[in-house]
């Protein structure tokens, strides 16, 4: 079962990648448009401005002077020209020293200080008709010196900001693709390299809660060997630490079984003894009553020991688990308990179809899973206890373990399967269990492929085990 994404966790190292690149890539694109915007604005200002200075030249050289003043000897279709254009507004004009219109547009504005236009055409800003202008002044004199007039030509911005917008996107467009189609190859360059990491991961999200094997080196990135490989060794470390422990449960238990053996035949043949020893003698009989119940306990504990520490050998071996019709090892295990829970007080039935139930299982260990579900139903459950099997939609089966008693608290379903957890003062009870049964027979549902879950009431009437197997 995949784990859950812990919400503490970093940002991923594709993103640790390609945030950085995303805001160099944005600072750069905002940095070109910028220096688009600055160069293409200079350059038709540049052009423009040079148009206008030309234009003023060509005028000033038209200015005749005869006894009546100076004249701007241009034709009608010249002045037309000059004023005419589809885009922008154009204007020119004439004028005297104080600024006084002597020819063309008397709404052309006229810059107030105009020194330095006699060698040359002077550019200036202004408003013409309610609308920002370009314009360029040039001052001419008089052949005998006692006059000066200016000539004065303007025009709108319309042209110079289309063409700016143009050479601005001519610049940007062309930038903003090329760093567009850079950064998806990167992102894609990013995330192909990070391929092999996702296949791990898919790897180790798919493995048996017990598959020790070392993780495959083939195709993982030199960065990231280091770490695959200190995975490895920590996987064998722990295989080896599990190995130890349950070496130790096994030895341990195994050596407690015939000090426990011998223990129980001496308090039989004690009370044997006592059964025709003098009546003052029958008060050690309710003692060796309860050193046979704890010896019988002791010795039920051992085997659980056994079988705990013993699926860990048997359920890794693949070939016995093969999909068969678990109703016959169904009935097997549950034969055995019928009479001894019917001695109790427990009715136990078993539903299941006439057609049989495949699932993934090993005749055994499936048994023992059983077992312990029923003797923890018999121990803790109600009167009327019911094992069910059903095959599933999509391949596989669900066997439930089903009885009609109190159940438990919803805060307390999650412990049920802690080793040794038997609930509140659970060291007061005299019911006989080890607290290992469930705890059994998780481990060894997990170890078929399977999942082992508990429901209460209000859910149940009672309390249910469901044992989902793989086909």
């Amino acid at each position: 079962m995949r784990p859950d994404t812990d919400p503490a966790a970093g940002p991923s190292l594709a993103r640790r990648l390609l945030l950085p690149l995303a805001w160099i890539w944005l600072v750069g694109i905002v940095a070109a448009s910028l220096g688009a915007y600055l160069l293409a604005r200079e350059a038709a200002n540049t052009a423009f401005d040079r148009a206008l200075q030309d234009e003023a030249s060509a005028l000033a050289a038209k200015v005749t002077w005869s006894d009546r003043g100076p004249l701007l000897d241009v034709s009608r279709q010249t002045m037309e020209l000059l004023t005419w254009d589809s885009a922008d507004r154009n204007g020119f004009a004439m004028v005297d020293i104080e600024g006084s219109p002597l020819a063309g547009d008397a709404d052309v504005p006229v810059p107030y200080n105009r020194e330095g236009s006699l060698q040359r055409p002077m550019l200036f800003n202004g408003i013409y008709r309610g609308e920002p202008v370009r314009g360029a002044v040039f001052s001419v004199t008089s052949p005998m010196m006692d006059r000066t007039v200016a000539i004065v030509v303007v025009e709108t911005k319309r042209k110079r900001t289309a063409l700016t917008r143009d050479l601005q996107l001519a610049i940007v467009l062309p930038a903003l693709a090329l760093g567009t189609a850079t950064f998806v190859l990167l992102g894609w360059g990013v995330h192909r390299a990070l391929r092999p990491l996702h296949r791990l991961s898919q790897e180790i999200a798919l493995r048996e809660l017990h598959d020790w094997r070392p993780l495959s080196l083939a195709h993982v990135p030199a960065e990231a060997l280091p770490m695959v490989e200190r995975i490895n060794t920590l996987m064998l470390d722990v295989q080896q630490s599990v190995a130890l422990q349950r070496r130790f449960v096994a030895d341990a238990a195994h050596q407690l079984r015939t000090p426990v053996a011998g223990i129980r035949v001496l308090a039989q043949e004690l009370q044997s003894v006592l059964r025709s020893a003098p009546p003052a003698a029958t008060g050690w009989q309710p003692l060796l009553g309860e050193l046979h119940l704890s010896t019988e306990r002791l010795t039920r504990l051992i085997g659980q020991l056994l079988s705990l520490a013993g699926s860990e050998t048997a359920l890794t071996m693949d070939a016995e688990h093969r999909p068969q019709d678990i109703v016959p090892l169904l009935r097997e295990a549950t034969e055995p308990l019928v009479l001894q829970g019917l001695r109790q007080g427990h009715v136990i039935e078993l539903e299941a179809p006439a057609q049989p139930v495949m699932a993934r299982a090993h005749p055994i260990w499936l048994g023992e899973v059983v077992n312990n579900l029923l003797d923890n139903a018999q121990r803790y459950g109600g009167r009327r206890i019911v094992l069910r099997a059903v095959s599933l939609p999509e391949g596989g089966a669900e066997v439930t373990v089903e009885d009609n008693g109190p159940g438990v608290r919803a805060d307390e379903l999650p412990r049920l399967f802690e080793p040794f957890w038997r609930g509140e003062r659970a060291d007061m009870r005299a019911d006989g269990g080890t607290g290992l049964g469930l705890a059994i027979a998780r481990e060894i549902v997990a170890r078929l492929g399977g999942t082992l879950t508990a429901s209460t009431r209000p859910e149940v009437d009672g309390m249910r085990f469901t044992v989902r197997l793989s086909a």
